[in-house]
């Protein structure tokens, strides 16, 4: 097995291209997938959403993984919402506290200590400018008078939808019920609060990979 790792722009310190909408990284993700060959594709929150793209707009027809994707406004956490909100009407200053903020969350992640370290220092490489024009056109996304659940159930992609109980974003009611009655998503919902989900839950995580694997002929 082989994989294939790519950040989104605007993440960890990565230049921001001209368009960070989450249709034209789903295109450039799926041109990556393309040329590598790839046979799963996994996304974790804002890389679940490129992912979910992926399959609605064809860009990639096998298995995916959406690790902590939240499928409408209402699933993401408010408090992120009203950071990205606020910051487009009075500046990036909300962004950058928040981003400051990002390390001491890592410091309680409930991973191993190097890992956490290497969390942080990936954290840290974040620019508020950036990181609030992909963040913007994520939640542009999600807004979008959609019925993404539906959506993915009419999709036919083998589909995971791994969520914690709290922490990660959410699901409501309707999309829980959606993705439960289709038969080719396997909705994994793990105990408690994680908010770091790959991190955090790397055996579950692995574990929906692999049967995401199991898929590929």
């Amino acid at each position: 097995m082989r994989l294939v790792a790519t950040t989104l722009p605007g993440m960890a310190g990565t230049p921001v291209s001209e368009d960070v909408s989450i249709p034209a990284l789903s295109r450039r993700a799926g041109q990556l997938a393309k040329e590598h060959g790839c046979d799963v594709v996994v996304g974790f929150s804002h890389g679940a959403t490129v992912a979910l793209d992926m399959v609605l707009s064809g860009d990639f027809q096998g298995p995916v993984v959406l690790l902590g994707i939240s499928l409408t406004t209402e699933d993401e956490a408010a408090f992120f919402r009203g950071v990205v909100r606020g910051s487009q009407k009075v500046g990036i200053w909300p962004m950058a506290i928040l981003l400051r903020l990002m390390p001491l969350m890592a410091r309680t992640a409930k991973a191993p200590e190097l890992h956490k370290k290497e969390l942080i220092e990936d954290f840290k490489q974040n620019r508020a400018s950036d990181a609030l024009l992909a963040c913007v056109e994520y939640l542009d996304y999600i807004a979008e008078d959609r019925d993404f659940a539906a959506e993915l159930a009419a999709s036919g992609n083998p589909v995971w939808v791994v969520h914690a109980e709290k922490g990660d974003g959410g699901l409501t009611d309707a999309e829980r019920a959606t993705l439960h009655t289709a038969p080719n998503v396997t909705l994994v919902t793990i105990p408690g609060s994680v908010f770091l989900l790959p991190d955090e839950a790397p055996q579950e995580t692995a574990a929906a990979i692999a049967s995401a694997l199991s898929h590929v002929s």
